[in-house]
């Protein structure tokens, strides 16, 4: 695993994958398997900046089979309507990269269908589309689902008594335990996928701290987090670099169902793949079952 990087990964040819985000991290993710020889779909809502990540990944790669779908994970219509076509269109999918996300909005936004918008994107969207592509996933050979998390799980804790955070919202508490449900629903997934015969891989990872437009999208251009990102740029690892433990968790033989990547080096803010250190928290295996529940309710999706 020592100094891992994208030139490590194993040919994709014959394999399906899909992408969610069509920046930052996601970008790179969906650049690096078609190198590889996947065939790709890059899934996100914004059909010109998923055309413009298609178009570039095609200049960077002439040869790469790739793709734009759109999907609204903030819509659970959007995330049915997204794997009825996806499964019109393949006959099995390999990899599944649940990698978008909304970061600390400072005021309080819905989903269309009513949740708090970190929740409803980052965990309940990614849940559902998880669920609906379940069948195209028993599919594919050895099948993995990456659920990407963040340091921010580390002091994440699960409101079960306002996961919508309708009596308080603090956006940095509510990305916290967007993070930390993605963490415990890679963990369940294993867990469920082996209990229930699944055959796949349910892994997480996280990058780090990257260089994405994650921050000014969600906080606000003008936000003091934005501002650290855009004049503290140096704290900050690339985006290349931060996608390396989700990649290594898509890709290496090396890793395995129910652990947890992220970066090596500086508190696990920077560097290649490594193990990381999962909080306590995210191994309460009651909790997991307790959110796998109240997702499976909320969003209507059963797996």
């Amino acid at each position: 695993m020592a100094d891992w990087t994208a030139s490590d990964i194993p040919s994709q040819a014959g394999r399906a994958a899909v992408v969610t985000g069509t920046g930052g991290l996601g970008f790179h993710d969906a650049l690096q398997l078609a190198r590889a020889g996947a065939h790709v779909v890059i899934a996100g809502r914004d059909a010109r900046k998923g055309e413009a990540a298609v178009d570039a990944i095609r200049r960077s790669v002439p040869q790469a089979d790739v793709r734009f779908e759109r999907l609204d994970l903030a819509s659970l219509d959007s995330v049915a309507a997204f794997a009825t076509r996806l499964g019109s269109s393949l006959d099995h999918l390999d990899l599944l990269i649940n990698n978008a996300a909304v970061m600390t909005p400072p005021r309080r936004k819905l989903t269309a269908d009513g949740f708090e918008l970190q929740f409803g994107t980052n965990h309940l969207g990614h849940f559902a589309l998880t669920g609906h592509l379940l069948p195209l996933l028993r599919k594919g050979r050895a099948p993995r689902v990456v659920s990407v998390s963040s340091v921010a799980a580390r002091s994440g804790a699960l409101h079960f008594d306002d996961l919508q955070s309708e009596r308080r919202y603090q956006p940095m508490v509510a990305y916290g335990q967007s993070k930390l449900a993605c963490l415990m629903f890679a963990f369940e997934l294993q867990r469920r996928s082996d209990a229930q015969g699944w055959g796949l891989q349910g892994i997480a990872a996280h990058p780090g701290i990257a260089r994405t437009d994650l921050l000014p999208n969600g906080a606000g251009p003008s936000s003091p987090e934005a501002m650290i990102r855009r004049f503290l740029w140096f704290l900050f690892q690339p985006a290349e670099q931060g996608a390396l433990p989700t990649l290594f968790a898509a890709t290496s033989p090396q890793a395995k169902g129910g652990l947890y990547y992220g970066p090596h080096r500086l508190g696990e803010t920077r560097g290649h793949p490594t193990l990381a250190r999962i909080p306590p928290q995210a191994l309460d295996k009651a909790d997991a079952a307790r959110l796998w529940d109240a997702s499976a309710r909320l969003t209507g999706v059963a797996f």
